[in-house]
Parts: C-alpha cells; structure tokens; sequence
C-alpha cells in the first residue's frame, strides 16, 4: 500500500513535532519498518488467498487433467486387467473414451475448491501465519491439507457423481463391463469410480497447491501485491 502526498505530510509533521531525530524518514516513506504481526497475518492471508485461486483456476479448465500426463487420472488399478482385455478384442476407442470422461468430471469439481479455501484462510490465527511463513516451502499447503481435505471431498463427491451422469461415463463404464462380463471368464469387482477421481483430484489440487506455494515464496515476480513483496521481502531479509 502506498503512501499518498498527504500522508506523507502528515508523518513528517509527527517527526518534526515529536523531535524523534533518530528515526529515519526515508525507511517510513518507503515502508521499511518492522512490519507488525497483524500485518504479515494479512499478507499471508493475501498469498494463501492469491495462492489457491491460482492453483484452483488452472486445475478447473478443460484438459486440465485429461490433457496433463502428470495430472490424467488412469482408469482404476482393479480394472486395468479388464480394460486391457477390452482393448484386446478392439474397443480401445471405448475404453479412451471412459477415461477421459473421468478427467472432464474431475475437472468439472475443482472451481468447488476455492470457497473451501477461503473458509480455512478466514479461520487462519496469527500463529498460524507465522507458523506457515517461517516454515518449509509447503507448510501452507499442510495447513490446507489438515484443515480441508474432509470438505474438499465431500463437496467434490456429489459434483463428480453428478458430472458422470452427464458426461456419460457411468453409460460407457456399464457398456464396458457388459462387454467384458459376457466373457468366458470372471466378473469384474465392484469399483468406486466417484471416490477413485475425488481422491486423484483432491490430490492433484494439493500438488499444484505447493508448486504455486514454492513459486511465491522462491519468485518476486509472483509476488503480485506490495503487500505480498513487503511480507515475502521481509522473510527473505
């Protein structure tokens, strides 16, 4: 934040009338003082609050996932044996095709993530702030993972399930399994494919969490707000 002409007049005025000549006039214009407690509470806040809604908007678009090798969340492990004899006999275009349904839902519950987010930013002690500033470059994202992966699963849950019902991919996952368990062999097991994309989600989200993380803490440049440079700054000393 910066200082106006006016405010500027008005801390020499305090200066000079309270005579404190060994106070540097030059480190008050340009907000080099010690900054207080509350002040670096809200500068992490402002970093935690900038943090995941990056994080969150680059997770929350198309092809995020399904388009990301790192991030494309693979068919369950307890049907790879059945998606590997489907594609056997030809239907490998079914079984792409399931798969990237599953990213698209995935995709779909992210933007779900930012009020949960700013839920657990809001609840954030002085502590806390200076706990997650003075520790390791993912002591934020501990934070959020403790204090928010109960809710993030629980709102992405009926958000996944509902997008799979759009997008087909309960259609497509009993089209596949019908094909399979026509076979001369055994059936397929029960798999929970809402909760296997929620738990890959809520993972990957916690992934980017921390790179963004590392980014702002490592990176002038993604200190976006004279607010973040001065509390980031200030660390850094």
């Amino acid at each position: 934040m910066q200082c106006g002409p006016m405010n500027r007049i008005l801390v020499l005025l305090v200066i000079l009338l309270s005579g404190c000549a060994n106070l540097n006039l030059s480190d008050i214009l340009s907000q080099e003082l010690p900054l207080t407690e509350s002040t670096v509470a809200s500068g992490l806040r402002e970093a935690l609050t900038v943090g995941t809604e990056r994080a969150s908007g680059r997770l929350g678009v198309a092809d995020a996932f399904a388009g990301v090798a790192t991030r494309r969340i693979a068919i369950p492990e307890e049907l790879q044996g059945i998606t590997d004899r489907l594609r056997q006999l030809g239907l490998d275009g079914q079984v792409d095709d399931f798969e990237l349904r599953m990213n698209r839902a995935a995709e779909s519950a992210v933007p779900l993530a930012v009020d949960i987010f700013a839920d657990a930013i809001r609840q954030m002690t002085i502590q806390d702030a200076f706990a997650i500033l003075n520790g390791p470059d993912d002591a934020a994202t501990m934070y959020f993972r403790d204090r928010t992966t109960e809710a993030l699963m629980s709102a992405f849950r009926p958000q996944v399930n509902g997008v799979m019902s759009e997008v087909g991919v309960f259609r497509v996952y009993d089209q596949l399994l019908n094909r399979y368990n026509a076979l001369p062999i055994s059936n397929a097991p029960d798999v929970d494919l809402v909760g296997h994309i929620v738990s890959r989600t809520t993972a990957a989200l916690f992934s980017e969490l921390a790179a963004e993380e590392a980014h702002i803490r490592q990176d002038p440049a993604a200190r976006t707000t004279e607010l973040l440079r001065r509390v980031f700054s200030h660390q850094n000393q």
